[in-house]
């Protein structure tokens, strides 16, 4: 869910037609700096595979999902707001260097985004996954390709102003942007100011599926400050689909509001079609996205 604020969730070994083999948790931190946690990542991958004992494990190339902005061009972390040590790493060499194969890096709602998209709706059509969990990411699919933009920071909304955030600090370095509000960090700080001890997203979730009124007037606006920001990006954008994504995700309350805030907020035309609902892959997508890419840098390396 969650890499710049807890344990890196998942590893992923999947095959050459893309389907998901085998998936592990993995406990480390990003702000150690990207050599202790590249290396921790490196080391339980090799395990992986030599558990194994067929040549269907060798390694042809791999992915990795990273929680900042991703500069293509060198494979490294453009101004990380919580990745100390990242910025400047050049992260695909790294890999490369270290695996003897292609490696590809984006951020991790794009890998979200494209793993979902492909899910769900295929190659074609246009999708926004967007990311809910202690901070709040997007990923834009245009045709069923990842929409990057000009220096790799489409879809960021995270950092979006809004009247509601008033003159909180943001990790960004400026104030009042909407992840202060309505993001699971967002939310623990808010309890916190109203004498409700939680620590992380999932007790904020926890609380508001025991029905705790505080928590979820608190949720219930987090998807309502999230859903007004969408609601432009939706009347520009027109896309297919919305999905969401993240531990606020599987959150029903917080989904409402998204979607009652866009639908509120848009013009008619622009949800005609629109779905807007639940990632299917789950805490997977990533893994797909990043498997999706690694297939592709593969085949083209191999023509």
């Amino acid at each position: 869910d969650d890499l710049a604020g807890g344990p890196l969730r998942l590893l992923g070994r999947l095959d050459l037609t893309g389907a998901l083999l085998e998936t592990r948790d993995l406990d480390v931190q990003v702000n150690v700096g990207p050599e202790m946690t590249l290396r921790a990542i490196t080391n339980a991958m090799l395990e992986m595979t030599r558990e194994q004992q067929d040549e269907s494990t060798n390694i042809r190339g791999v992915a990795i999902a990273l929680p900042g902005p991703v500069d293509l061009a060198s494979g490294s972390v453009d101004l990380p707001s919580r990745m100390p040590g990242w910025q400047g790493f050049r992260v695909t060499d790294w890999l490369e260097n270290e695996f003897g194969v292609p490696a590809v890096v984006d951020n991790d709602a794009n890998l979200m985004a494209l793993g979902e998209h492909h899910a769900q709706l295929g190659s074609d059509h246009d999708s926004i996954t967007v990311k809910a969990g202690t901070a709040i990411g997007s990923g834009i699919i245009v045709n069923g390709a990842i929409h990057h933009g000009a220096t790799g920071a489409a879809g960021d909304v995270t950092h979006t102003r809004i009247a509601a955030a008033g003159a909180i600090p943001c990790s960004c370095g400026n104030v009042g942007c909407l992840e202060t509000v309505a993001s699971g960090a967002g939310l623990v700080r808010q309890l916190a100011q109203k004498g409700i001890s939680v620590a992380s997203t999932a007790e904020v979730i926890a609380l508001t599926r025991g029905g705790d009124p505080v928590a979820t007037t608190l949720v219930r606006t987090a998807g309502t400050y999230l859903g007004e920001v969408l609601s432009s990006v939706v009347n520009f954008f027109n896309p297919h689909a919305l999905f969401l994504t993240g531990g606020m995700a599987s959150c029903e309350p917080f989904i409402a509001a998204v979607r009652s805030s866009i639908y509120d907020g848009c013009h008619p035309l622009a949800t005609q079609k629109l779905r807007i609902e639940s990632a299917s892959t789950g805490p997977n997508a990533a893994l797909f996205g990043g498997g999706r890419l690694v297939l592709e840098k593969v085949l083209f390396t191999a023509d």
